[in-house]
């Protein structure tokens, strides 16, 4: 033992790190090297400090410019385009609104950041379906993590005598064991930030306005962070125990049986298999629902073990641990205020789902398609946010997230009408699609009235979509399949809108696997059609697949996926079709960069916004094209139609 901690000497405290002895009692070699290690842990324990400070900093000053933007934007009023005639000629010239310098500074500066850092070109190969904002940010920590891994160590070799031992055996003693330690620090540094990434409830949402499934790609890289941190570690320390210090082996047996390092043992094989989890590979062998619950619990036995391992750096997985319950606490919480009140049916107060109306459409090449309908007291949900809905018929332990396709309006009794399309892959999905089936062959020979189901609501989620889209932005809604559920309502909310600026163009684009898919929201496309048709609207749908027929002696629906988004097979398969069609209906897919630009080029004045749901693929497809259309130096000059923003539904992205 390198000291001595039996004797009369006094004992140093260090945060995070065991108690020295001092004055040191060793050789020179000795001293020397626990000066380092001390030294080296202290700055670590600092840099940590520094890391925390700079992650709360950066959100401080995003919060408060979020705040100071939203009140100078809710301050301001929207000066509609005027049309001027020219006295001398008779001429009628419109005249924009005017833009303050700053604020024409602030729209460059953005277009230029989303022509260079919106698209996936250069990373998708690595990252999957991310914007190069994203890398950037993950390469910027790991940055700051590989500085802080190295500096403040001093870096030397010391060879030190052993007691008891000929003169010979000596112990090779380096700095590989304060940085191996202080890889280690950082790994449980990352820990918090790690749960924080990955709150449904979320505190950096709250904060920053950013949805809580935007930070779920720095959430598996911090994790994958944290796994090579650890695998550093245990190597560096290995190499330590194993090779350098002598005699072996009993210097390294004697290590491997104490209770820190065997829970260090645990902890990196719990870690890995969390990691393992996580692979694409292994979700879709087990399914989603196996992950997510082996994935909680992996986790909290991991945070058990690393404070086993050492306890003295708990002071960062207790905070973990309060986040992680927290989060799970406020979603009971959530689901306690939408169900829990008076029961017209028992006469009492308690809990209650709300029943909803089913209705099904048959497909046996892509998976039938469900529709939900039921009305449900609580205040109204802001556009673009979704719900997690937990079909107990099928099972109480799982939920999964949709977007209501209804426009979120409180009625005269303090109810909202919720509507809901998903189609059945598998799992809970497809369990609903057969419960579904049994009830309404039941209900057809029966005579009965349209079957329902009991459903649990947790929500909502997300931000809105329809923040900032002022009358004089134009708004392009690109969706695929299931996906139409998130561009439904803020279509008519937009064209609801009193002050709807006459000069905005908006236009629905429709990619749908069969002509029949029409009907899953033909309810609310007569509003829209009805409501377009004073604002020129423009709807454009595409039939990608229609040669699938209906089973015989099936109907297509009865009156009576586990998300938003679709497959991309069939999407891929369908030839492209050009969006200079005018044509409501067309066959094939639709080119979606030929849409954007096409709609961009026909912009008469005002900023673009997109708003996009479907496959991955199509999501990829509309970043890019996006990218392309912004230009900062155009927007400086005043040609707002190259200001182009892109809101997408991005949940299920890998």
């Amino acid at each position: 033992m390198i000291q001595n901690f039996t004797g009369e000497s006094n004992l140093e405290p260090h945060w995070g790190y065991a108690y020295r002895v001092v004055p040191c009692q060793s050789d020179a070699g000795s001293c020397a090297y626990l000066d380092v290690v001390y030294s080296a842990h202290d700055r670590g324990m600092l840099y940590t400090g520094i890391l925390w400070a700079t992650i709360l900093g950066i959100l401080l000053v995003w919060g408060v410019v979020k705040r100071l933007s939203m009140s100078s934007d809710g301050g301001s009023r929207y000066e509609m385009p005027c049309e001027q005639e020219n006295l001398l000629t008779g001429e009628v010239v419109t005249k924009p609104r005017t833009v303050g310098r700053f604020t024409r500074a602030m729209r460059a500066v953005g277009a230029t950041g989303r022509r260079y850092l919106l698209s996936s070109k250069g990373v998708k190969s690595v990252f999957g379906q991310v914007t190069r904002l994203q890398v950037l940010i993950l390469l910027v920590l790991i940055g700051y993590l590989t500085i802080w891994s190295f500096v403040g160590i001093v870096y030397a070799k010391w060879i030190t005598p052993i007691k008891g031992q000929p003169a010979h055996i000596k112990n090779t003693r380096t700095s590989l064991g304060p940085w191996a330690d202080r890889v280690g620090v950082l790994a449980y540094a990352l820990t918090p930030l790690s749960i924080l990434l990955a709150s449904r409830e979320s505190i950096l949402s709250l904060i920053t306005g950013v949805p809580y499934t935007s930070f779920m790609f720095l959430h598996r890289w911090t994790g994958h962070i944290i796994l090579v941190q650890s695998i550093l570690h245990t190597i560096g320390w290995v190499i330590v125990e194993a090779r350098l210090y002598r005699p072996q082996p009993s210097v390294w047996n004697a290590f491997i049986v104490q209770s820190y390092a065997r829970w260090g043992v645990v902890a990196l094989v719990l870690l890995v298999l969390l990691w393992v989890g996580t692979l694409q590979w292994t979700i879709r062998r087990t399914g989603y629902e196996f992950f997510r619950k082996a994935h909680y619990v992996l986790a909290m036995v991991y945070i058990g073990a690393v404070i086993g391992h050492w306890k003295n750096l708990q002071c960062f997985l207790v905070p973990g641990l309060v986040l992680w319950f927290v989060d799970r606490g406020a979603r009971l919480v959530r689901t306690a205020l939408l169900h829990y009140g008076y029961v017209p049916s028992q006469g009492r107060v308690g809990f209650a789902a709300a029943q909803a109306e089913m209705k099904l459409w048959r497909d046996e090449k892509h998976g039938d398609v469900v529709r939900l309908d039921f009305e449900h007291p609580q205040r109204a949900w802001k556009i673009g946010q979704h719900f997690f809905l937990c079909f107990t018929e099928g099972s109480i332990w799982q939920s999964h997230p949709f977007t209501p396709l209804s426009w979120p309006v409180e009625d005269g009794k303090g109810t909202v009408r919720h509507s809901y399309i998903l189609r059945a892959k598998g799992g809970e999905t497809k369990k609903l699609a057969k419960i579904v089936r049994d009830k309404l062959a039941g209900a057809l020979s029966e005579k009965a009235i349209v079957p329902t189901t009991p459903v649990i609501l947790q929500g909502p989620y997300g931000e809105s979509i329809a923040e900032g889209v002022t009358p004089d932005v134009n708004v392009l809604c690109v969706a695929g399949g299931t996906g139409i559920t998130y561009v439904l309502p803020l279509l008519i909310d937009l064209l609801r809108d009193r002050n709807m600026n006459p000069g905005r163009k908006v236009e629905l684009v429709w990619a749908i696997k069969r002509s029949e898919d029409v009907e899953w929201v033909e309810p609310e496309m007569e509003e829209l059609r009805r409501l377009g048709a004073a604002h020129g609207l423009t709807i454009r749908i595409f039939v990608t697949d229609d040669h699938a027929k209906t089973a015989p002696g099936a109907p297509a629906s009865y009156c009576g996926g586990e998300s938003s988004q679709e497959n991309d097979d069939d999407i891929k398969r369908a030839p492209r079709m050009s969006a200079r069609r005018d044509s409501s209906t067309a066959r094939g897919r639709p080119d979606v960069t030929a849409v954007v630009k096409d709609f961009v080029e026909g912009v008469a004045q005002g900023s673009t916004r997109v708003f996009g749901s479907g496959p991955p693929g199509m999501i990829g497809e509309l970043r890019s094209v996006v990218a392309d259309c912004n230009s900062g130096s155009k927007v400086w000059k005043g040609e707002d139609r190259f200001d182009v923003r892109l809101v997408c539904d991005d949940r299920l992205e890998w």
